[in-house]
């Protein structure tokens, strides 16, 4: 089964490289060092203050901060005032989200799906080995008169996600639940909550078997993380 539109928007960010976004770093004093889950708390009380001035956040797992996109400087001297890392970015959240609508409205075909990214500002399309010339040149229209707002990408796969179990999934002491099940390039990986990812590398089954490995992190703007299965284990289409 293809995937259309923005719903699983896993798969999109895991299929893509992404490129630097045109967007310029303020200057100012370090960001704090955040955990995950402080991130997540400091975001969502920025994200309150900012209102339409901010643009999206994500966590810096290397940096251990958050990263918080604006419009203008003085939202990003609020963002750096509270701790964090303030980019000014070009395009609002209402931009994108408009983007988006357009998308859903002119170029829903199957094979591909899209999502918002933080890190480069725009909508990242993906189109799959099954999109047809005719359809491609369709979508690359759509897309091209997005402008800077949106990006297209093609990934060799096909997006044929499945349901999953929600069995527990456990690693370095945490515990988190098996989203569903999905091939990338052919190859059997897992989507699982992004905030779980972030803490957790190595993942095991519930009789302790050690069955994947992280191969995507995004938390908290977008909470998924893709683990690949590196055991050769039964990964069935079932809730």
């Amino acid at each position: 089964m293809a995937v259309v539109g923005a719903g699983i928007t896993a798969l999109v960010a895991a299929g893509v490289t992404f490129q630097t976004a045109n967007a310029s770093e303020a200057t100012t004093a370090a960001p704090e060092t955040l955990s995950v889950t402080a991130a997540g708390k400091l975001a969502s009380t920025l994200i309150g203050d900012l209102g339409a001035d901010a643009a999206g956040t994500y966590y810096d797992a290397q940096a251990k901060s958050l990263v918080v996109n604006v419009l203008d400087e003085r939202a990003a001297q609020t963002v750096e005032e509270a701790g964090a890392q303030a980019r000014i970015v070009e395009n609002s959240l209402a931009d994108l989200k408009s983007a988006r609508t357009t998308l859903a409205e002119d170029a829903t075909i199957p094979g591909t799906s899209w999502a918002t990214d933080p890190t480069t500002n725009k909508v990242v399309v993906t189109a799959d080995r099954t999109v047809s010339k005719a359809e491609l040149a369709k979508l690359t229209k759509v897309v091209d008169g997005l402008g800077a707002k949106a990006e297209l990408k093609r990934t060799k796969g096909e997006y044929r996600p499945f349901v999953a179990g929600g069995d527990a999934i456990t690693g370095s002491g945490g515990r988190c639940s098996l989203g569903f099940n999905v091939t990338k390039g052919g190859e059997p990986y897992f989507i699982t909550a992004g905030h779980c990812t972030e803490a957790i590398s190595t993942w095991s089954d519930s009789s302790g078997n050690v069955i994947g490995e992280n191969a995507a992190s995004s938390f908290p703007d977008n909470d998924y993380g893709l683990v690949k299965y590196t055991a050769d284990v039964d990964h069935p289409s079932e809730v």
